[in-house]
């Protein structure tokens, strides 16, 4: 197998790039004790032009992750699924204890880990991985003992779906007590239907703590009208490069981002 060509490219807007610069950084070794694998998430969609302001706001209360001088991270990552789409229809037919099988790339240190995240009915996800050289080398790799411990599959049962590939901030906030992920200029690539699909301007915000300590953010997001909006991105993907899957319950979400989307272009005009 073959990854989907991708070529690195940091498209932040300029103003975007100097509201980082004015955050303290914080290195991976110093974020090693936020480990969060037993968390709640919660997601947001926001635009570029809010993502400018959140940055603004932000200072003097959080951290920006730092990895060899960069400031924004690409990201690369393939999901597995059944040949049937097992776990993506768990998804989108409410199924509250589900789970995801993907292969995650760090672009800029070229590592790869095999991760099993698992979703609770009441709200938690526990995530376990393990580092593997590739895509291709999953079985050698000991894959299938992560999976016989954390998954309800094997890996000869389960097969590449969707890859989508994305540019990373990571915030931290100055009690250390919580990550935010800032996720934009998301493309996405269908293994089977060949299918792409960019969404360039959106911005899929994820606040990840342990309990309900308090947030910064929370604050900010609600002076910007940035609201909840459960949100993944293996299913948004799929939807948006399969147009032949079961999807009803997830076209809300998608004209809701569609619609954010286009007031972002008109109010940039």
């Amino acid at each position: 197998m073959i990854f989907y060509p991708y070529i690195c490219r940091i498209k932040m807007e300029k103003a975007i790039l100097q509201s980082l610069e004015l955050l303290p950084t914080i290195s991976l070794e110093e974020m090693s004790g936020i480990r969060l694998m037993n968390r709640t998430d919660r997601k947001y969609l926001a635009t570029l032009t809010q993502l400018e302001r959140l940055l603004e706001m932000a200072r003097g209360k959080y951290y920006v992750n730092e990895i060899d001088g960069r400031l924004v991270s690409p990201y690369r990552t393939v999901y597995l699924d059944t040949p049937d789409e097992e776990m993506y229809l768990a998804h989108h037919n409410g199924r509250l204890t589900r789970q995801k099988v993907r292969v995650r790339t760090y672009l800029n240190s070229n590592e790869t880990f095999l991760e099993v995240k698992n979703k609770n009915n009441h709200g938690r996800t526990k995530k376990k991985r393990m580092q593997v050289q590739g895509l291709d080398t999953l079985v050698q790799d000991g894959g299938n003992e992560l999976l016989n411990k954390y998954a309800w599959y094997t890996l000869e049962q389960l097969v590449p779906k969707v890859e989508n590939q994305f540019e990373r901030i990571t915030l931290v906030n100055m009690e250390k007590t919580e990550r935010l992920t800032i996720d934009s200029h998301v493309r996405f690539h269908h293994w089977e239907t060949g299918v792409d699909n960019t969404y360039d301007r959106l911005v899929i915000i994820e606040l990840k703590r342990d309990g309900n300590v308090y947030s910064p953010v929370l604050d900010i997001l609600r002076t910007l009208r940035i609201h909840p909006s459960g949100f993944s991105k293996y299913c948004i993907g799929t939807v948006a490069t399969n147009k032949d899957i079961k999807k009803n319950n997830f076209l809300p979400k998608v004209r809701k981002f569609e619609k954010l989307l286009e007031n972002e272009f008109i109010n940039n005009v």
